[in-house]
């Protein structure tokens, strides 16, 4: 036990961290303005309160997320379990871009990148972003071994790879996490990734385990985004489904009502509870720039929830209506 936190294992190699993380992305763009006081502050909430590991990525701010948390991570640096990614590419003149390059050398040139606006001597945990089509997963994670070797890198992860994908790379060089949108809304991981995770001793990282704030009651419909929030493109935000998706809330309300917690308590508790189902640690990343809604995140990693209570929430993802994003193609659902 860490803080409120019970600790779990991270891979196989004797890593351990806090049962729930921090995912910065929102600190930097995406979700509207930030106070980056209450920002730093939430961080440091966090830290005190058990959690361990914190999840950025190159691309986030595009490079702003790594040089923010970066002052964090070094202020505390032997009490925190950095995780960055490499693979999804922006472009400067063109905001709305997306590519991705799991090549070798774009690998090296990320890392070093990373590296220097975090202020860091070595990466904790390195992810694969998303998988390039055409490059197999076992040429990457060879690329990515060399950073271990090399001292840069502690431990490697990838993000949406399919159960195949994970066994390939594994079989290349030890995987510690496979991070993926996992929630009482997306489900899709069970089929064949969540499997193989627990197969291997991979740990599980789900990201966006309050459907980006719609699970949490707080957001419901695109017309309660600020503008420019990036939610506003996605279709589970959008029009009736959006109206549609609230209604299949009702469980959440309900069970939150009768046990004393909030929504996102119950959704956080369900993904916690399919961890111990599948038999695998899981550590959500749920993101909030609040010192109070990090708090609360926290408290439900120790909640347990009857098997009367699962059942509805178990019912729930099969009804959802939309995509978790408007753009499938960078996602593994492809591949599944």
């Amino acid at each position: 036990m860490t803080g409120n936190l019970p600790l779990t294992a991270l891979g196989n190699a004797g890593v351990e961290v806090g049962a729930q993380g921090y995912g910065a992305m929102g600190i930097s763009e995406f979700y509207g303005p930030t106070d980056a006081v209450e920002a730093r502050a939430t961080l440091e909430r966090a830290l005190e309160l058990g959690v361990t590991l914190f999840d950025t990525a190159d691309m986030y701010g595009s490079g702003h997320n790594e040089e923010f948390v970066g002052e964090f991570v070094r202020a505390h640096r032997e009490n925190v379990v950095l995780a960055t990614k490499f693979g999804l590419v922006r472009k400067a003149d063109d905001p709305a871009y997306r590519g991705i390059d799991n090549s070798p050398a774009y690998i090296r040139q990320a890392v070093d990148a990373s590296l220097r606006r975090l202020g860091i001597d070595v990466i904790d945990l390195y992810y694969m972003h998303r998988k390039q089509d055409g490059v197999p997963v076992a040429d990457t994670v060879g690329a990515m071994a060399e950073l271990v070797t090399q001292g840069k890198v502690r431990q490697l992860g990838l993000s949406e790879v399919t159960g195949p994908e994970l066994r390939a790379a594994h079989a290349v060089h030890p995987i510690a996490a496979v991070q993926s949108e996992w929630s009482v809304f997306s489900r899709d991981v069970e089929n064949t990734v969540v499997p193989a995770a627990a197969e291997l001793g991979v740990t599980f990282v789900p990201y966006s385990p309050l459907g980006r704030g719609f699970l949490s009651g707080a957001i419901t419909a695109t017309g309660e985004l600020a503008e420019g929030d990036t939610r506003r493109r996605f279709p589970r935000f959008s029009g009736e489904n959006a109206v549609s998706n609230d209604e299949l809330l009702e469980p959440l309300r309900t069970i939150g009502t009768a046990r004393g917690l909030t929504q996102a308590q119950v959704a956080l508790a369900w993904v916690h509870a399919r961890g111990r189902v599948h038999g695998l640690p899981v550590v959500p990343i749920p993101g909030t720039r609040s010192r109070i809604r990090v708090a609360e995140n926290i408290a439900a990693a120790t909640v347990e929830l009857t098997a009367d209570e699962l059942a509805p929430l178990d019912a729930i993802a099969g009804r959802v209506t939309g995509e978790r994003y408007a753009d499938m193609a960078f996602t593994s659902a492809g591949r599944e």
